[in-house]
C-alpha cells in the first residue's frame, strides 16, 4: 500500500505563488505516475498536472500550463507543484494521487489513480 502526505497550500493573492508538496511512502515501486488534481467549490475534481516516473514526462492541464510547474525528487519519492501567477479560479482543494503500472486510461483521468492524499486548500483572493 502507498501512503501520500501533502503539505503546502494556503491563502495567496492574485498573481502570487504557492508551492505544494506530496511525499509517497510504502510500496512506491508499484506506482508509475504521480499527479495533482483539484476540486473547485461546487465542481468536479479535475486534472492539474502529472509525471510519469519511468520517462519523466510531465503533463499539464491547459488551464495551468505556463503558470504551474511540477517537479520531482526521486530519492524522496516526492513531487512538488509550484504555482505562479495565481488566479481566483485556481481556488480549490488540491489532491495528490498516484497511479499504478500499467496506466489505465490517460494520465489526466481520475480512473488511472488509485491512491489519493487528504487534500490541501488553496485560496486565491483578489
Amino acid at each position: 500500500q502507498v501512503q501520500l502526505v501533502e503539505s503546502g497550500g494556503g491563502l495567496a493573492q492574485v498573481g502570487g505563488s504557492l508551492r505544494l508538496s506530496c511525499a509517497a511512502s510504502g510500496r512506491t515501486l508499484t506506482q508509475e505516475a504521480m499527479g495533482w488534481f483539484r476540486q473547485p467549490p461546487g465542481k468536479e475534481r479535475e486534472f492539474v498536472a502529472a509525471i510519469r516516473w519511468s520517462t519523466g514526462r510531465i503533463y499539464y492541464a491547459d488551464s495551468v500550463r505556463g503558470r504551474f510547474t511540477l517537479s520531482r525528487d526521486r530519492a524522496k519519492n516526492a513531487v512538488y507543484l509550484q504555482m505562479n501567477s495565481l488566479k481566483p479560479e485556481d481556488t480549490a482543494v488540491y489532491y495528490c494521487a498516484t497511479a499504478p503500472a500499467p496506466i489505465q486510461s490517460t494520465m489526466a483521468s481520475l480512473r488511472a489513480y488509485d491512491v489519493w492524499g487528504q487534500g490541501t486548500q488553496v485560496t486565491v483572493s483578489s
